[in-house]
């Protein structure tokens, strides 16, 4: 029932009966989009008797990868995502091969359609320019146009949506160069074959691309840095679904690679969610429990109804885990049983409209899932283009399930819906014809993203808040339109508790928003969460002007954590510190404590934290807010005010390896008040976050750093006299002893065969021995990795000893200006030095072994689990009783079961030790000519691109 505020004079706007198309709408917001356009019409004029509809499908157009970066491909990938050979420069990304076949699909699809199910239907390609569009570059909308009843409207919408890819995305999975890369400078078929493999089984293309141009990252990054950022790439392309599918077997062939063993186990899809807790912290304690790697399936599977051609959907009741050993694998699967046995499970349905539930789905999935992780909450959706209105939430608490439905009903409000009425009066004039009006939906369709339909002289608008409003101003400049009366009216949808809030009793808001625009405005009950704000008008600047106030008058909100022990300071006695804080900014504040959060009785770390004081006033008064804030936070100890996050990159590989030392980790954590928070496994990022207060963040990560062991190689052109050298005394005191004590650093010098190929591939060389040299550190060392090299070569100078090539030295680094000018003059003054010094791309070699290892011994492990019959039957078609071989093969590092030379076989200690068993090969630098070169280039160019 509609409640009508603010009508003191007792004259109501008589608003025309709804149209049916409002009630069933289905529809969604794309991207802006699109310059050349086709249309095609019969002319029928019976069009105009029945729904017309015009809606974009929203592609999301990614870029295809660079073609000279390049290694690998699977089968149709480059024709597919590249530009043909012969195609001229600059051509928008919308013309690639993948796309313009979907294009092709939906005009067949359509064409099928128009005969029985739709009275007609009409693709639309267009480019549109920036100054045609709310967007700032130039890209392709794709519209369509459909006429008929507007039951078969909205279904055939929905077959349409549904049977095109509509969210195509890419994702990367790092690769080490030496696990791609054999000993003899080739690429490992293993996995090859084995990326052709998934690309084929779950419908996606896979590149494997080069890293960076490593010539300016070793001038610019140290060390460990420039090793991470010589990681080879892995890119899958396709849909949201089939790229999360391949990226978790991507993962998991790495982690067989690496000698993991390898089961599944299955649970339901709606429990998973549940069992990882809030911010995934179960999953994670069973992890670093178990020392191993947990890979959840997608939390959406089919919600948006498209599937390759000949490709296999992942079972979202499998889980993956891979671990060292069984035991380990067993013990993982017991805990996560367990856990899921033990649940409490809450469920609530809501209703939601047609048209948000797509937008939710096409343009704010991250955020759903983000709010399901925050809260430990499971949210099911209807397929795209579903005549469903309900979404399903799950919970293991009311508490969370309330907060999940409260975050989710909060993007709904970011969602309008507008009508505008072409009234019936003696002075309206007669309609254009069919295709004008087929025309003029497909323009603003196009131009504006928003979803707009036509039925019994009322059009119909759906989009976010902005759109809406630009499709509103076209159709106002419409002729046929402004020159008749008509009645608009703006659906804004919000919650339940800022009702008191938007309507000001007290103050008259609603009164005063009327009275200065000569607009009506409704208050209507939509659901227990929710209600819906009408603002209608019979002209359109006004209306526009009135909406403009009432949403001046929508909450404006900010929230964040401050400790409970200091609720009562900040409030004051009888509230007097807080009530002058309010009235002094004109600004709501709202505590919540452990009580109201759920939390009594139970212990919340820094990460888990949940935002306990929100501070709200209408949005024209925005800018109080962090006002507010700061004032609050000023009354707060700078132990606990100034929280911030720092971010780390730490090789993937390492992460389960550190929160297996779980006991080191909560010494740090408890020493500085600080958190480490690790990606989800799912995630595959190196990027972990140090979170605590600002002055303590940077001991933090110092001690953090101190955990992370590497090892960087540098290799001498041998000789008798440099042996002998390095066996003396003299090197022990003057060199080993004094850069472990002064710099945190053990050189270990042994003799090696292997040589370094150009491209950074090892391989044997005929030419002689190898003065291997290994610098065995902590991260938190690295900075001055450099400064330890120099020692090291000076001592060398002083000596005499003058080697051919030095591979793994760090390139001097530009520092005067002056040497510009040196390639242009013949003089030996300026004169380059011609003997090399510096490295060709060193080796990587990220998971090495024991300290054995780094003296190039050989230690055996057992071999890595293949993928064989009984095992492809469990990766591939989810087969329950299918399990691992129980034995393993021994072989030595290096041989065909394994691409890292040993296992992972980390001791981690704490600050200060000098001495690490174990550790990470970190080279991959410029040598001598490669960094003259790069000189040269800058000083013709004065700029170094990448």
């Amino acid at each position: 029932m509609a409640t009508t505020l603010g009508l003191s004079s007792g004259i109501h706007h008589v608003l025309p009966q709804k149209p049916t198309f409002d009630v069933t709408s289905s529809s969604n917001v794309s991207d802006a989009m699109g310059d050349n356009d086709m249309l095609t019409s019969d002319g029928d004029n019976s069009t105009l008797e029945s729904l017309t509809y015009s809606f974009t499908i929203p592609f999301s157009f990614v870029p295809g990868p660079d073609p000279n970066q390049i290694i690998l491909a699977t089968a149709q990938a480059r024709e597919r995502w590249l530009h043909p050979p012969d195609s001229p420069p600059n051509l928008p990304i919308s013309s690639l091969p993948v796309y313009q076949k979907s294009i092709n699909d939906i005009r067949e699809l359509c064409k099928r359609l128009s005969p029985g199910l739709v009275g007609r239907t009409t693709v639309s390609v267009t480019e549109l320019k920036a100054e045609n569009t709310l967007r700032k570059k130039q890209t392709t909308s794709v519209g369509l146009w459909i006429a008929g009843e507007p039951a078969e409207v909205h279904k055939a919408r929905g077959l349409i949506l549904q049977s095109v890819p509509v969210a195509m995305v890419n994702s990367c999975v790092n690769i080490d160069h030496d696990q791609y890369y054999l000993s003899d400078g080739l690429p490992n078929p293993r996995i090859t074959i084995h990326l052709e493999r998934i690309a084929q089984f779950t419908g996606t293309d896979i590149f494997v691309l080069k890293p960076p141009d490593t010539t300016f990252l070793a001038a610019v990054y140290q060390g460990s840095q420039a090793a991470q950022y010589r990681r080879l790439k892995i890119v899958i392309f396709g849909d949201y679904e089939s790229v999360e599918h391949a990226k978790t077997r991507v993962l998991i062939m790495i982690d067989d690679l690496l000698g993991q063993q390898i089961i599944s186990t299955f649970m339901e899809l709606s429990v998973q969610s549940l069992v990882c807790g809030r911010g995934r912290k179960n999953v994670k304690l069973i992890e670093s429990a178990t020392r191993t790697a947990i890979y959840f399936p997608p939390p959406f599977p089919q919600v948006y109804g498209y599937s390759p051609p000949n490709s296999t959907r992942r079972d979202p009741d499998q889980i993956f885990i891979t671990g060292n050993s069984r035991e380990d694998l067993a013990k993982a699967e017991r805990m996560l049983l367990n856990l899921s046995s033990h649940l409490r499970i809450f469920v609530k349905d809501v209703s939601v409209t047609l048209g948000k539930i797509d937008y939710i789905l096409l343009q704010r999935l991250d955020d759903v899932k983000k709010i399901m992780d925050a809260n430990g909450t499971f949210v099911q959706f209807p397929v795209l283009g579903s005549p469903s209105s309900l979404i399903r939430v799950q919970g293991s608490e009311a508490l969370h399930l309330e907060r999940t439905i409260k975050a989710i009903m909060v993007i709904c409000g970011n969602f309008y819906n507008a009508s505008w009425w072409i009234m019936d009066s003696p002075l309206t004039r007669l309609f254009p014809k069919p295709l004008e009006v087929q025309k003029l939906l497909i323009d603003v369709a196009a131009f504006t993203g928003v979803s707009i339909a036509f039925n019994k002289q009322v059009f119909e608008f759906s989009g976010t808040d902005d759109k809406v409003k630009a499709a509103m101003r076209i159709l106002s400049d419409v002729p046929f339109v402004k020159e008749n009366p008509y009645q608009i009216r703006v659906k804004i949808e919000l919650a339940n508790e800022h009702k008191e809030f938007v309507s000001g009793k007290k103050n008259g808001k609603i009164n005063k928003i009327m009275g200065q625009s000569n607009i009506q405005i409704i208050f209507d009950t939509f659901n227990e969460y929710n209600f819906f704000i009408d603002v209608c008008g019979g002209k359109f600047d006004t209306t526009m002007l009135g909406l403009k106030l009432v949403e001046q008058e929508l909450p404006a909100a900010v929230s964040f954590h401050v400790p409970d022990a200091y609720h009562k300071r900040i409030i004051g006695i009888g509230g007097q510190h807080i009530q002058r804080i309010m009235k002094k900014y004109s600004v709501f504040v709202k505590f919540s404590n452990a009580m109201e959060r759920g939390a009594i009785g139970r212990s919340e770390s820094e990460g888990s934290k949940v935002d306990n004081v929100i501070c709200r006033t209408p949005a024209r008064n925005a800018a109080n807010l962090e006002l507010v804030k700061s004032e609050i936070m000023a009354m707060v100890q700078r132990a606990d005010a100034d929280i911030v996050q720092e971010h780390v990159d730490i090789p993937r590989l390492l992460h389960r390896t550190l929160m297996a030392e779980r006991q080191i980790l909560d010494d740090l954590e408890s020493k500085w008040g600080c958190s480490i928070i690790f990606p989800s496994t799912e995630m595959a990022s190196d990027i972990v976050t140090i979170k605590g207060p600002q002055w303590q963040v940077p001991n933090m990560v110092h001690e953090f750093l101190a955990l992370i062991p590497e090892t960087h190689v540098i290799r001498l052109k041998n000789s008798p006299e440099l042996e002998e050298l390095l066996k003396q005394n003299e090197f022990k005191e003057n060199v080993a002893e004094r850069m472990s004590r002064q710099f945190g650093i053990k050189i270990e010098p042994m003799v090696d065969n292997a040589a370094e190929s150009p491209g950074g591939r090892r391989s044997t060389s005929n030419e002689g021995d190898y003065m291997r040299i290994a610098f065995t550190y902590t991260r938190n060392y690295a900075g001055v990795l450099r400064e330890a090299i120099e020692m090291f070569t000076s001592f060398l100078v002083a000596h005499r000893i003058e080697t051919d090539s030095i591979k793994g030295t760090f390139p001097r680094p530009k520092s005067d200006s002056f040497e510009d000018f040196g390639p242009f003059f013949h003089s030996a003054v300026f004169q380059k030095p011609q003997s090399r010094v510096g490295s060709s791309n060193g080796s990587i070699r990220r998971l090495s072994g024991d300290a054995g290892s780094l003296l190039g011994d050989q230690v055996l492990h057992a071999e890595p689990v293949h993928f064989d019959d009984t095992t492809e039957a469990a990766f591939y078609h989810g087969d329950r009783k299918a399990s691992l071989p129980d034995t393993g093969s021994v072989g030595p590092p290096g041989s065909s079961g394994s691409i890292s030379s040993t296992r992972t076989s980390f001791s981690l200690g704490r600050k200060g030790s000098n001495v690490w068993e174990g550790g990470i090969e970190a080279t991959g630098l410029l040598d001598g000519e490669e960094w003259t070169k790069l000189e040269s280039d800058r000083s013709r160019s004065n700029s170094v691109i990448i």
